[in-house]
């Protein structure tokens, strides 16, 4: 594993880790949440917004995880993503030892995940891009561990029409931006991720999902140490 800076506090506010973070569309949410963000992934992520560290995450959350007040896991969804499903193409599945590791730091934490995860997850919160006057749908799913509770938002109906995946979007649809969509600006803007490439943006969560989240950990006064 690389070995990581050391882990400082932004004053006042408390350290969340994003584990498998990406170009970061969790941590932007977190961040403006008003947590101190530290991200950490197996790839490089130049574009990445926030401090950054270069690991296997699962050894991460298990040698450092503990260092912070609160930790969010994106294990890699390919495994259970209805595209790659359909391309036959093997990928690993990480959820349980996910959260293995997170049970490991006695740490309040999340693993979000894509819908064809959710027999794998534990009482998993849906949210939904309208939830937020977001134009995309966007189903992710989040259980919640270590002593957080979460709730979602109303369902809006899905009235909208959305465009299939990989189609231009038609004015007034909702877009569907994952695979080889078209309309990267339009994403970065319907999703709030204006620093990310297609690559990031076909992976990640609405900044606005993780902010909700991000106020349940804080609304819980959960008491974790400094």
């Amino acid at each position: 594993m690389t070995q990581p800076t050391p882990i400082r506090r932004a004053a006042g506010r408390p350290r969340l880790l994003d584990a498998f973070c990406c170009q970061g569309g969790a941590s932007m949410g977190y961040h403006l949440a008003g947590f101190d963000v530290t991200g950490v992934d197996i790839a490089p992520q130049p574009r990445y917004p926030f401090r950054f560290i270069q690991a296997d995450a699962i050894a991460f959350i298990r040698e450092y995880g503990a260092e912070f007040d609160v930790i969010h896991a994106s294990p890699p969804c390919q495994h259970d993503s209805e595209c790659q499903r359909i391309r036959g193409n093997p990928h690993p599945d990480l959820i349980a030892p996910t959260r293995a590791a997170l049970e490991s730091t006695g740490r309040p934490w999340v693993i979000e995940n894509v819908r064809g995860a959710v027999p794998k997850l534990r009482r998993p919160v849906m949210l939904c891009g309208p939830m937020f006057g977001l134009a995309t749908y966007r189903h992710r799913y989040f259980e919640p561990g270590g002593g957080l509770t979460l709730t979602a938002p109303e369902h809006p109906a899905h009235t909208v029409p959305q465009a299939k995946m990989g189609r231009p979007v038609p004015p007034g649809w909702f877009g569907q931006y994952v695979g080889n969509f078209s309309g990267v600006a339009q994403a970065r803007r319907v999703m709030g991720v204006e620093w990310m490439n297609r690559d990031g943006i076909r992976e990640c969560i609405p900044p606005a999902y993780a902010r909700h989240v991000g106020a349940a950990f804080l609304a819980a006064r959960l008491g974790v140490a400094a």
